[in-house]
C-alpha cells in the first residue's frame, strides 16, 4: 500500500523551485534598481554650498544683497555658503550689518578672498574676520582697516582716538573669537597693516590658502569652526554661484558720491528750465528723473545737511546774480558755496570710502563759472542794445497802399497820409517817415520808381 503523504511529495518540490525562482527574481529587481538608482542617491547625498560673489563697495545697497543671499543659504538648506570677498571697504554701518548677519548664521559661514589679485580692505576685513573659515587665494591681499576722514586724510587728534580704539576692539574681538591672530588685527586698525596671502597664513591671520573654490572646500573638509563648532562637509560639494543683479548694480552706480551732487544740480537745472520754458516738457521730465535718483542716493548714504544747503544756497545766488547788477560777485560766491557744500556732503568721519573726488567738484564749478559768464554776458548785452520792437522802428521802413488812407506795412495795415496832403494811389510804394504822437498813424511818402533801389 502507498504510504501516506507520499502522493503530496512532487507538489512539495514544485512549490520549492517555484518559491526559490520568485525570490532570486526579486532579489535580481532590487540589485538592478539599486544599481540604477545610486547616481541619484549620491547626488542627493552630495553636500550643496551657496557662493556668493561679492566684488563690490560695502555701501547699503549690496549690503541688502549679500544679508539676502545669506538668508537664502539658510532657507534652502545648504550645507556651507561662500563669500567670494573682494572689496576696496565701505561703510562702517553696513559692514556692521553684514558681520552681524554673518556670525547669527545658522551654517557655516566661509569668506574666501579671490580670485587671484582680489584684496579684502577696510570694512572687508571685518566681513572675512566674522566668517566661520577665513580663506585666500594666491596672489591676494588683506588688512588697511584705519579710519580716515571724508577727504582720504587722517582723522583730527581727539576723534582719532576714539574711532580707531573702537574698530581696534572690534576686530580683535572678532579674531580672537575665531582662533586667529588678535594681534595683527589691532595692528591692522592702528597701523594699517596690509598682509600678502604667504604672511597671512604664517601669521595665522587666515585659517586655509587654496587656489580656487573646489580645492578649498576639499582642503577644509571635517574641520570643526570656532566658536560655534561647526563641522564642515564641503568635499566635492555641488556648488551654486550667486551674482548681484543688474538692479543692484545699477542702483550701485547711482549711489556714487561723484555722481549724486551731478544728479541734483541737472534735477534742479532741468525742472527750471521747465518752469521758464513750459511746454518744453523734455528737460523738465528728465530733471525730475535725476532729482528723484539724487533724493534716492541721499536717502541711502549718509549727508550732511549742511552740505546740502550750501549747494542750494550756491544756486541761488547763481539765479540771483542773472536779475540784480553785482559785477560777479554773487556768481563767484555761488561757485565757492557749491564747492564747499559737495565737498562737504557725505561727511562720514568713520568710512574711508565715501567721499567726493576734489578734482571733480573744481572742474564742475570752473564749467559752471563759464557758462555763467558768457549767459551774463549776453545777458548784458541785451539791456545794453536799443530797443527793437514797437511802432517807432516802422521809421525808414517801405509798404504799399492798399486803398484810401491804408498802408501795408511789415505786415501789418495803418492808417497813413503824405505830409503834402496829396491823396495815396492804391498799389503805389511808400516810405515811412514817422509815426505820429498818438501812435495810432503813420506819415509816408511816395517813392517814384527812378529812386528805387538798384533801378537805374
Amino acid at each position: 500500500m502507498p504510504q501516506p503523504g507520499a502522493a503530496h511529495k512532487p507538489t512539495g518540490r514544485i512549490f520549492t523551485i517555484v518559491k526559490g525562482s520568485i525570490l532570486r527574481a526579486f532579489l535580481g529587481l532590487a540589485a538592478v534598481a539599486l544599481a540604477l538608482s545610486a547616481p541619484a542617491l549620491a547626488a542627493a547625498a552630495k553636500p550643496r554650498v551657496l557662493a556668493i560673489h561679492f566684488a563690490l563697495e560695502i555701501n547699503p545697497v549690496t549690503e541688502d544683497y549679500l544679508t539676502t543671499e545669506l538668508d537664502r543659504a539658510q532657507r534652502d538648506h545648504y550645507d556651507a555658503v561662500v563669500i567670494l570677498l573682494d572689496t576696496p571697504g565701505g561703510l562702517s554701518s553696513s559692514m556692521e550689518t553684514i558681520y552681524k548677519k554673518e556670525l547669527a548664521s545658522k551654517i557655516p559661514v566661509i569668506a574666501y578672498v579671490a580670485p587671484k589679485g582680489a584684496g579684502a580692505a577696510s570694512a572687508g576685513v571685518f566681513v572675512g574676520q566674522a566668517a566661520d573659515i577665513l580663506a585666500m587665494a594666491p596672489g591676494t591681499n588683506i588688512g588697511s582697516s584705519t579710519p580716515i576722514d571724508q577727504s582720504g586724510g587722517n582723522l583730527n587728534s581727539d576723534l582719532r582716538r576714539k574711532v580707531i580704539n573702537h574698530f581696534a576692539a572690534k576686530l580683535r574681538a572678532l579674531a580672537r573669537e575665531h582662533g586667529r591672530n588678535a594681534a595683527w588685527a589691532d595692528k591692522a586698525v592702528r597701523k594699517a597693516s596690509n598682509i600678502t596671502d604667504d604672511e597671512a597664513l604664517k601669521l595665522h591671520v587666515i585659517d586655509a590658502r587654496a587656489p580656487d573654490l573646489p580645492s578649498l572646500l576639499r582642503k577644509i573638509d571635517g574641520r570643526v569652526t570656532k566658536p560655534n563648532h561647526y563641522k564642515l562637509h564641503t568635499a566635492n560639494a555641488s556648488i551654486t554661484y550667486a551674482s548681484p543683479s543688474f538692479f543692484t548694480r545699477l542702483l550701485n552706480t547711482l549711489i556714487d558720491p561723484n555722481l549724486i551732487p551731478l544728479l541734483f544740480l541737472a534735477g534742479i537745472a532741468g525742472l527750471g528750465f521747465e518752469i521758464f520754458h513750459p511746454g518744453v516738457v523734455l528737460p523738465g521730465a528728465l530733471g525730475a528723473v535725476s532729482l528723484v535718483t539724487a533724493l534716492f542716493g541721499f536717502s541711502v548714504l549718509p549727508i550732511s545737511w549742511a552740505g546740502l544747503m550750501l549747494i542750494v544756497l550756491g544756486l541761488v545766488l547763481l539765479v540771483i546774480d542773472a536779475h540784480v547788477t553785482s559785477h560777479g560777485a554773487l556768481t563767484v560766491s555761488g561757485l565757492i558755496s557749491l564747492v564747499i557744500g559737495i565737498a562737504m556732503l557725505f561727511r562720514d568721519a568713520p568710512n574711508p570710502y565715501n567721499h567726493v573726488n576734489l578734482p571733480l567738484v573744481i572742474t564742475l564749478a570752473v564749467a559752471i563759472g563759464g557758462f555763467w559768464a558768457i549767459a551774463l554776458t549776453k545777458a548784458v548785452q541785451v539791456r545794453r542794445r536799443p530797443v527793437s520792437v514797437g511802432p517807432q522802428q516802422l521809421a525808414g521802413k517801405r509798404g504799399e497802399v492798399r486803398e484810401s488812407g491804408l498802408v501795408f506795412v511789415d505786415g501789418e495795415l495803418w492808417r497813413a497820409h503824405a505830409p503834402s496832403g496829396e491823396e495815396l494811389v492804391p498799389g503805389e510804394e511808400v516810405e515811412v517817415e514817422r509815426v505820429e504822437a498818438d501812435g495810432l498813424a503813420l506819415t509816408v511818402r511816395p517813392v517814384r520808381s527812378s529812386t528805387r533801389p538798384g533801378v537805374a
